[in-house]
């Protein structure tokens, strides 16, 4: 950690949203009241409605009115990308102001000797978040350092931890 904190860190709400879906996948058909998901997860109530109200906005769960309505994923777990979980929370992903033309009137401007290059950070970022699905965050962490070996793959659907 360094002398001010942590560094790169998503916030409580976009954490709170891979929990809601986690909980949500476990039960992937049935629809669910935000009151039934704060109950399962500990998540608060209003909490729960804010992310599942985000999470409607950009499609990743699908919001069904009426008497007996609720909330479900848009599809299943293993096609759900933590880096969408985090921009329908979020907003974009830019590690800079200046990450793909943001804010192209920066203080150094025409003298930056990086400009341009955190576009490329950015990218392997969203491509390692893209990478990795609900599914995976869902399944068991690994704990130690035993006979199971942490991996990470990095090719097709769905891929992400597992172990050897």
């Amino acid at each position: 950690m360094g002398q001010w904190g942590y560094m790169f860190r998503i916030s409580k709400l976009a954490d709170y949203a891979v929990v809601v879906l986690a909980e949500m996948a476990g039960r992937a058909e049935a629809l669910m009241s935000a009151a039934v998901i704060a109950e399962r997860t500990g998540v608060s109530e209003p909490t729960v409605a804010k992310v599942l109200k985000l999470l409607s906005r950009e499609g990743v769960v699908q919001s069904v009115r009426g008497a007996g309505g609720g909330y479900r994923l848009s599809c299943p777990a293993d096609e759900i990308a933590v880096v969408d979980i985090i921009e329908a929370i979020e907003g974009p992903i830019a590690l800079t102001a200046c990450v793909d033309g943001a804010e192209p009137d920066c203080a150094l401007g025409g003298c930056c000797g990086v400009r341009g290059r955190w576009d490329t950070v950015n990218a392997a970022l969203r491509s390692a978040l893209g990478g990795i699905m609900l599914a995976d965050m869902m399944r068991p962490a690994v704990k130690g350092c035993g006979s199971a070996a942490l991996t990470f793959e990095t090719e097709g659907k769905g891929a992400g931890y597992g172990r050897n």
